[in-house]
């Protein structure tokens, strides 16, 4: 297996293997073992493979605009006001602004909806089409996994009152 650089798992585990030998294990505690061993295989990983930035944490939505950004930056600027201040007139603003807000997305949903559709025999925006279906059909995903609790008998809690 290589990473990155060219360098190979073994070149990893030899990293690794030296670092435990150098290491002093002067610590009494498991922790404090384990906290140690964890350091040496991160930085090895790190020297070995590289470092990544993550995953975006903002993904591109196909209807956002500057309207809706405004729209959102207002929101949430009534939102602090309304932490701050703690008054009835903080809240009732922050509740129109929040109305506006879902207004303004809705707005830019359907004119987007509609300049899509009036784009689906320009063979120039197929890709642009397809990205924006894709990304509709993740945001309607059901939430799967493996999360789930166990009630007192085994079973999937959802499915009985325990």
């Amino acid at each position: 297996m290589e990473a990155q650089g060219g360098k190979t798992c073994e070149e990893y585990q030899s990293m690794v293997k030296d670092k435990v030998e150098e290491a002093e294990w002067k610590y009494s505690d498991v922790n404090e073992h384990w906290q140690q061993m964890k350091n040496i295989m991160m930085d090895t990983s790190q020297v070995t493979c590289g470092l990544s930035k993550g995953s975006c944490r903002h993904k591109e939505t196909w209807w956002w605009n500057e309207e809706v950004a405004e729209a959102v930056r207002e929101k949430k600027e009534k939102y602090g006001n309304r932490k701050k201040e703690k008054y009835t007139k903080a809240w009732k603003e922050y509740k129109k602004s929040k109305q506006n807000t879902k207004k303004v997305i809705s707005l830019a949903k359907g004119k987007k909806k509609k300049e899509c559709a009036s784009n689906l025999n320009d063979p120039s925006q197929r890709n642009e089409i397809f990205r924006i279906a894709k990304q509709m059909l993740k945001e309607r995903l059901d939430i799967t996994g493996s999360n789930c609790l166990e009630g007192v008998s085994g079973s999937d809690s959802r499915s009985e009152r325990d």
